[in-house]
């Protein structure tokens, strides 16, 4: 699809990874609805993006009535819903034993159900919709992509949450890919190495410099908008679906 035509929903789209996908399609002509928890930094994402251009609508992602309703509104905002980039995610740091005692059973479940279900929650609900768009070229009706990470494949001491959760999203992006062909929408998954984004930007000085001494190249840590220069690619060629893209500089990550 070109993008200018994308009507897209983004989660965690106030910050982050999210908010530079919104800045890269808006820039391109696109509409886009970002959905987020942080009523102030959505206020101001779309003060900075332009409120003919971009809405703001709080949504708890592992909610699937609040999920729908805000589906149904953003796509009424955009005139259309052609794309869904899942962005809206959490760390979840924490060992299977700690030094205080076993994690609590909450913490896993909070994790996984913001990353993956949240994930599906909102994939599910777009594509709702979407199926009854009209066929584009190749009988295009719309794009799903999800937000996965490279701790899906080598998680680290202290993520098995967040690999669980991750890994779930990589999982997923064939079946569903299978399952929506017949209506024309492709899912797609990006696994992002270390990004500069909100998640790291409290780590330490010495910790950000050993990160950036374990990437092969480029020697540093990603910046938000080759994320976003990548989900306009995945959105501008339809060959591609069913599969999950590592951006990560051919980073690996140690045990910790």
């Amino acid at each position: 699809m070109q993008l200018a035509q994308v009507r897209a929903v983004i989660t965690g789209g106030a910050s982050g990874l999210g908010f530079a996908t919104a800045q890269h399609l808006v820039a391109a002509s696109a509409k886009v609805a970002l959905f987020d928890v942080n009523d102030e930094k959505g206020a101001a994402a779309v003060g900075e993006l332009g409120a003919d251009k971009a809405i703001f609508i709080k949504t708890d992602v592992t909610s699937e009535a609040d999920v729908a309703a805000n589906v149904a509104k953003a796509k009424e905002f955009l005139g259309g819903l052609n794309a869904c980039i899942n962005c809206a995610g959490i760390l979840g740091a924490g060992r299977m034993l700690g030094k205080t005692g076993p994690m609590a059973l909450s913490q896993f479940q909070t994790t996984v159900m913001v990353n993956l279900v949240g994930s599906f929650n909102v994939a599910k609900a777009c594509a709702d919709l979407m199926q009854h768009n009209e066929a584009g070229v190749d009988g295009e009706r719309g794009a799903i992509i999800n937000t996965a990470s490279v701790a899906a494949y080598e998680g680290q001491i202290g993520q098995a949450a967040y690999s669980a959760s991750k890994g779930g999203v990589v999982g997923m992006t064939l079946p569903m890919a299978r399952e929506l062909a017949r209506f024309g929408i492709r899912v797609m998954t990006i696994a992002p190495g270390v990004f500069w984004t909100p998640m790291v930007d409290g780590m330490p000085p010495e910790v950000k410099t050993s990160l950036e001494a374990s990437i092969p190249f480029p020697s540093r840590l990603g910046q938000p908008g080759e994320y976003a220069d990548l989900v306009a690619y995945i959105l501008r060629t339809p060959y591609l679906n069913g599969e999950t893209i590592r951006l990560d500089g051919a980073t690996r990550l140690a045990p910790k």
